[in-house]
């Protein structure tokens, strides 16, 4: 019985034991297919992926081995012609006050700010019944002048005729020293009276001169022609030598001064003819007349005159006004340029692509300033070579390309 019992105990064991091995296999075998297939899977992706790499490789080997289609422009040698806008401004070459050269009341004053006046016209009338009156009065005393000569002229001849007398008396008993010496020295003060006349008669003249310029200047006219910009004095009122009456601007004879800073001057020789624009916009020719000597200190700039030559103008012209000159950056010279189009940045080196026998070169370049639509060269390219200047940012270098009709 207890036999029985122990095999039935046994038994139970044994079952339940192996039930567990059992299933202790099954999920061995369950985890091992469970990576088995995660392996498969990345086994297919790295085919997958491998096949893609080697078809993007075949892609591009094929798109290695056609041409690429570019457009072209060649490099070229040419003046540096670029210029900087500096501000300057129309100064009249002739302004200033119109004085009273004489000391007199003021009869009438014949103009208004704003007339505009010719050289030559009269612009106000001072009184000059003075000046006449001295005028008349050194008229008199030069005839007094004239009319003293004449009389020492006679006294000379007078004298004249009592030394030949003398002199025929010379053979003559009669004939004395004392009075030959006399009528000798009768002779030479009556020449030097003579000459003291006609002196005086230069200096009468010079005085009687000098009066009938006073007279014409109490008309004070225009010395030039252009327009009354202001008025000092009315009729009535007393000026003396020296003073304005008005004051005139030559608007027709307008220069262009700007201040240009000094590091520009290199490009201004004299007669180097420049582009400027009027604020009204149009766009006019100057040439350069002189590079005044005197630097400022604080914006180190040198004042430049500029003779314009205006072609046709939007509305009339004035001092001051302001203009925009086209200033040369430094002395002309002859450059090789490249169109900006071609110069391809990459890492932090400028390059391009030079075309030969229908290959893409790669080729460094340095460039410098600007020029319109191009670039200076300072190293790298030579006249006449060909560059690409539209399809160059996906070349590779040596790769083949086909030039665009009608570029170049």
């Amino acid at each position: 019985m207890f036999g029985n019992r122990f095999r039935q105990s046994f038994s139970a064991i044994d079952n339940g034991a192996i039930g567990s091995m059992v299933k202790l296999d099954k999920e061995r075998d369950l985890a091992t297919a469970g990576r088995s297939c995660r392996l498969c899977i990345f086994a297919r992706r790295a085919v997958l992926l491998l096949a893609a790499l080697i078809l993007l490789l075949a892609v591009v080997e094929v798109n290695a081995q056609e041409a690429s289609l570019v457009r072209v422009d060649d490099v070229k040698s040419q003046p540096l012609t670029q210029t900087v806008p500096v501000i300057g401004r129309l100064v009249a070459r002739r302004t200033g006050n119109v004085a009273a050269r004489i000391a007199a009341p003021v009869d009438e004053m014949l103009v208004e700010v704003g007339d505009r006046v010719e050289e030559g016209q009269v612009i106000a009338i001072l009184n000059a019944e003075t000046f006449k009156a001295d005028l008349a009065l050194a008229g008199s005393e030069y005839q007094e002048a004239l009319a003293e000569k004449q009389t020492f002229a006679a006294e000379t001849e007078l004298a004249r005729t009592e030394l030949n007398r003398q002199i025929g008396l010379r053979t003559s008993t009669a004939f004395s020293q004392a009075r030959f010496e006399d009528a000798e020295q009768k002779v030479a003060v009556a020449a030097a009276k003579v000459k003291r006349a006609e002196a005086n008669i230069l200096i009468k003249k010079s005085a009687m001169a000098r009066k009938r310029l006073d007279v014409q200047y109490a008309s004070v006219k225009a010395p030039y022609g252009g327009v009354i910009v202001q008025r000092f004095t009315e009729n009535g009122s007393y000026v003396r030598s020296g003073d304005p009456l008005v004051r005139m601007i030559s608007d027709q004879n307008l220069e262009i001064e700007a201040d240009v800073p000094s590091k520009r001057i290199a490009g201004l020789a004299p007669k180097r003819v420049v582009d400027f624009v009027l604020d009204d916009g149009t766009r006019h020719k100057a040439a350069v007349r002189a590079v005044l000597p005197s630097e400022n200190p604080l914006t180190r700039t040198r004042a430049v005159r500029f003779v314009p030559t205006f072609s046709k103008v939007n509305r009339a012209l004035a001092e001051g006004q302001s203009v925009t000159v086209a200033v040369p950056v430094g002395i002309p010279r002859d450059v090789v340029t490249v169109h900006k189009d071609a110069v391809v940045r990459r890492q932090g080196k400028d390059i391009v692509f030079v075309v030969k026998d229908g290959i893409a070169m790669i080729r460094e370049i340095i460039i410098g300033e600007s020029v319109g639509g191009r670039f200076e060269v300072v190293k790298g390219l030579k006249p006449g070579e060909i560059v690409v200047t539209r399809g160059n940012e996906r070349l590779l270098p040596r790769a083949k390309v086909r030039v665009e009709k009608g570029s170049s």
